[in-house]
């Protein structure tokens, strides 16, 4: 329930404002001094403040001042039956959402709460996604190559200068075009991402460009294009190797002209765009086939960035699995996995032909897989070759294929447990009595125990 705090040195008014706010459902307090304000504020978060600026002591505006400087992110609405536009406008630089005169209209007034009120969940709800985002594409990773990476990004990142970032499927490609346009002059407009081989070629024109309504079968209006949409912000074209030479073409245009013309149209629209693009493709190479615009490549190579494959950088990679165990481990609410240095030591022994995003799909599939806490070497799933066949699919009906699964996580269980049944119960979240029953039903020998009781 939404929570207000009215500040009016009138007795009057509080009165009356505070009944109006819980007979509309919110919870209410009132107090008639700055001082007050702000010491409620040690003791209650409050959605909205309805601040008088004539207060005895310290006015409004510097109790705004204080809350501000507070870290309160309260939405205020000034009231004062002196207003004026220079005090509005103080008001508003301050931090103020509105202001609004004495004397009050009621429904005014509650209108401007709840458009207030509902302001500020816009505001955190942005903050928490904004937050989510940054830790969606962090960098993470201690190396020579990743620090000098970084160096490269704060270099680059406020420029408008192009970048061509190379490097192999699960690299990271995409999170460094992410983190360049986040530390950039545009960083507070969208960054519009285009994955050219995953559109269709007959759609990639129109989904870059846009068209005009009737331009071809099923345009049945105006829509416009990528480029478009990044008119002051950042367009970042990945997989910029498996573009068709007509769009090639077009994307050339805008680089050397800065406008283009939708599908369809005659009439050319300017755009100011910063582009970054990606490949892991050797341009090079594609160039010599033919099937690559050397004036294109010499367009979007400005400044290259090489990423180094997670081969290269494998003391990394404790850094990685920590990381995402514990972005896992939150995501699926479970507790995060201790990853013994067996565990840690075989993943550092792997060359990860899939890269970064091989061994986050591998975190991610022992977090939700793996039943215990503890994660040893025998529990990461087989790298370096192609899964086995499921065990399952070596018997000849469902309930032989679960026994063999129980029986086996049985025995991994009372192994790490050391053969202690009780400890093993525990691992598995099992009552102790349980457990034995299903041995004994499963016909597994404890080591050291002649029988189960």
């Amino acid at each position: 329930m939404d929570s207000i705090l009215i500040v009016d040195d009138e007795r009057g008014i509080r009165e009356t404002l505070r009944a109006v706010m819980e007979d509309e459902g919110f919870v209410a307090d009132a107090v008639s001094t700055g001082e007050e304000c702000l010491k409620a504020l040690g003791r209650r978060a409050y959605g909205c403040i309805l601040l008088d600026v004539w207060l005895p002591g310290i006015d409004g505006l510097e109790t705004l001042k204080q809350l501000r400087a507070a870290g309160s992110d309260a939405a205020v609405v000034i009231i004062s039956g002196h207003g004026n536009i220079e005090t509005a406008v103080r008001a508003t630089k301050l931090g103020a959402f509105d202001f609004i005169e004495k004397p009050l209209s009621i429904e005014k007034t509650v209108l401007t709460v709840r458009n207030a009120l509902r302001q500020q969940r816009l505001e955190l709800m942005n903050a928490d996604m904004a937050a989510a985002l940054a830790r969606e594409y962090t960098m993470v990773g201690e190396s020579v190559a990743m620090r000098a990476l970084r160096k490269q990004i704060s270099v680059v990142a406020p420029t408008d200068g192009r970048v061509l970032i190379y490097g192999e499927s699960g690299t990271g490609k995409e999170l460094v075009a992410h983190a360049i346009h986040a530390e950039s002059l545009r960083a507070a407009a969208p960054f519009v991402e285009v994955n050219s081989a995953a559109i269709p070629e007959e759609l990639i024109e129109s989904e870059l460009f846009g068209h005009v309504k009737g331009a071809f079968t099923g345009a049945t209006a105006a829509k416009k294009g990528k480029f478009e949409l990044a008119d002051g912000a950042t367009i970042f074209l990945d997989e910029v190797g498996d573009m068709s030479p007509k769009v090639q073409a077009k994307v050339l245009r805008v680089l050397e002209e800065q406008r283009f013309e939708p599908v369809g149209s005659g009439t050319s629209i300017t755009v100011d765009v910063r582009l970054i693009a990606a490949t892991n493709k050797r341009l090079d190479v594609e160039i010599e086939q033919g099937n690559f615009r050397a004036d294109l490549f010499y367009r979007l190579n400005v400044i290259p960035f090489e990423l180094p494959p997670l081969r290269e950088r494998l003391e990394d990679v404790p850094l990685l699995v920590d990381y995402f165990n514990q972005h896992f481990s939150q995501a699926y609410g479970k507790r995060p996995k201790q990853f013994l240095t067996e565990a840690i030591e075989e993943m550092q022994s792997y060359l990860w032909p899939g890269n970064v995003r091989e061994l986050r799909n591998t975190i991610e599939r022992v977090v939700i897989m793996h039943p215990g806490l503890k994660v040893t070497a025998a529990d990461l799933p087989p790298h370096g070759k192609e899964e086995p066949p499921a065990a399952s699919f070596r018997f000849p009906s469902f309930k032989e294929a679960t026994e063999a699964y129980h029986r086996e996580f049985i025995q991994r269980k009372l192994e790490e447990a050391e053969g202690n049944v009780s400890r093993a119960a525990e691992l598995m979240g099992v009552d102790r009595s349980h457990l034995y029953r299903r041995m004994r039903a499963l016909g597994i020998q404890n080591r050291g125990e002649r029988s189960l009781p």
